[in-house]
Parts: C-alpha cells; structure tokens; sequence
C-alpha cells in the first residue's frame, strides 16, 4: 500500500480548470488500477492532495435541487460568479476568496476501503484544526460537514463537504470557511438545508482576517495523523 500522498497547492484557480485537473488525476488512478488488475501486477496507486482557492462560484451535486440557488444566471454574472453542475454528492455549494478548499484525490485501497469512514476522517480533521483556535465544533447528525451550537437555534456551518468515489478512489473534498464573504451565501439555500446559517473562522473570532497558509498547515498536519499518511510537497519537492 502506497500511503504517500502528492500535496499541491493551486493558490487562486478557476473552478473548471480544477475540476478537470481532479479528473485527470482521478482517471489516473482509476486506469492505473484497472491495469494491475488485467495484468495481475502490483504496481503502487498514486494518492494527491490538491488545496485551492476558487473566485466565486456555485456548484450543484448530482443529488441537488436547482431551486436551492435563488438566483438567475444575470444575478450571477452581476455578482462575478459562475455555476457548474457537477459529479459530487450533496446539494449546493459555494466557494469563492476567503475559503481553504481541498480536494483529496486518494486511493482508499492504499489506506481503507470505508467512504463513511472517509467522510468522518475529513471532518475529523477540521474538528482538530479548528480546536486549535479555540473552537468547538461538531458533527451534525445526518448533514454531512462540521457545525457550531448542533442542535440550538445558533447552529451554524463552518464547513461544506461532497465527495464522489469510483473503484475506491476520492475527488471533490471539503470548503473550509476561513475569510469568506459570508454574503454570498444568501443566494443560496447552503446544502439545501433551510433555516441554517453559515459562519467563518475570522467571525467566530472576531478577527478580521486569518493567516490561510497557516491554516493550511494545520489541516494537512491533522490530515497526515489520521490517514497515517506522507506526504510528498510537489512545490518543495521535498517528503515531509
């Protein structure tokens, strides 16, 4: 089992331009695996971590409802966004500056094969970033994600999750809200899950801004324990 994983950071990139780069890598995989298995070979799987930040947009999951969005595509375009329909679960998701997005693009063979324990190892890792900052957060019985105040009137999300899973290999990921324009989210109904609200990391400490490099590190750190992973830091060229 080959648990290195390629971490890449795109900074700021298009939505579509990354979407197509996860399928690329997705493929990959998949092709890689389909091979070992016509050849009886044992070739070791490549695993990737692609961390991004998109200009603002709005993506709907295979499962979602399109009148979750409650605006036109001329209301969009007036805002500077875009919107796709994509191959994830879930429903509708914003992403835009201010957000840490991270797209794992993993291999589970090389870890485990459990999609259920996959989701609940990503928001694991943001419960353990986010503590760094003082914060209790908290998964959200039947809603996908991590919370605040679970089960209060204030209950409030902090950040989204959608993945899609093919022969055991992940893309799409997680939009973890570190500086984002929170406004952006009363165009949509977030997730299709109405009368819930959504905060950032800065808002929650009353800050108004959070270093997301720093950020970043923590995730990747807390990542590293859980999957009992290495990674390979393409832009270093370096194992850490």
């Amino acid at each position: 089992m080959n648990k290195l994983i390629k971490v890449e950071d795109l900074g700021l990139k298009d939505y579509k331009a990354t979407w197509e780069y996860q399928e690329d890598l997705f493929k990959s995989i998949i092709d890689a695996k389909i091979k070992n298995r016509r050849e009886a070979l044992k070739l070791p799987t490549q695993n990737y971590f692609l961390l991004v930040e998109h200009p603002h947009v709005y993506t709907l999951g295979k499962s979602g409802d399109m009148s979750n969005l409650l605006v036109d595509e001329k209301q969009l375009a007036e805002k500077g966004a875009t919107f796709y329909k994509v191959n994830r679960g879930g429903d509708i998701t914003y992403h835009g500056p201010g957000q840490v997005v991270g797209y794992p693009i993993l291999d589970l063979d090389n870890f485990f094969t459990d999609i259920h324990k996959y989701l609940r190892f990503l928001e694991e890792m943001i419960i353990l970033t986010l503590a760094e900052y003082g914060l209790k957060t908290e998964r959200s019985p039947g809603e996908t994600g991590v919370w605040l105040d679970v089960g209060t009137p204030f209950a409030r999300k902090i950040c989204a999750m959608g993945v899609r899973a093919s022969r055991w290999v992940t893309m799409h990921g997680f939009a973890l809200n570190v500086n984002a324009d929170l406004g952006y989210f009363d165009l949509m109904i977030p997730c299709g899950i109405k009368g819930k609200a959504v905060t950032s990391l800065n808002v929650e400490l009353g800050v108004e801004k959070i270093n997301e490099t720093e950020v970043k590190a923590k995730l990747l750190k807390h990542f590293k324990m859980l999957f009992k992973a290495q990674f390979d830091d393409l832009k270093n060229n370096q194992t850490i």
